[in-house]
């Protein structure tokens, strides 16, 4: 499979992106080994843009791993300096469930009351509230009401 052919505006973009990430595959000195493909297509379908760090000297030689990444994994080669290389290939979009009927699951607050007595240290408790229920500035869980509907906007002139 080629790499993915980019406009300079759209590298330029992805250079900014990815100038504060950290590095998240790392070759060694054994090379380009099947194992670092895996991770790093791995890395590409989680993060869509990555920075691989190379720890070899020769330049040549990241450069030839930098090409070959990008042919062999379908990604867009964005920037090559020193021994840091910048990729990047679309996020796969993910299948949701179609299922109509399913509610929110339950969710964990953290509650803290303080105390009645001054000085003592307020009370924090874990509090799990479903998706029917709500949880008020008190800290009790109520179950939720269906929404008023208005008025105004379910009168038919």
């Amino acid at each position: 499979m080629p790499a993915i052919q980019l406009t300079i505006a759209e590298r330029k973009a992805h250079r900014s992106e990815a100038h504060h990430l950290d590095p998240v595959v790392m070759i060694g000195n054994d090379g380009l080994t099947a194992a670092v493909k895996k991770e790093t297509d791995a890395a590409l379908s989680a993060h869509g843009l990555i920075k691989v760090r190379v720890l070899g000297d020769d330049r040549e030689a990241r450069e030839a791993i930098y090409q070959r990444l990008a042919e062999e994994l379908n990604a867009a080669p964005i920037q090559h300096i020193g021994k840091l290389l910048v990729l990047w290939r679309p996020k796969p979009t993910k299948v949701k469930a179609e299922d109509e009927e399913r509610k929110p699951g339950p969710r964990e607050f953290k509650v803290i009351k303080n105390s009645s007595r001054g000085g003592q240290r307020p009370e924090v408790k874990r509090v799990r509230v479903l998706g029917n229920q709500r949880l008020t500035t008190g800290g009790m869980v109520k179950k939720a009401k269906p929404k008023q509907k208005s008025v105004k906007k379910s009168r038919t002139d």
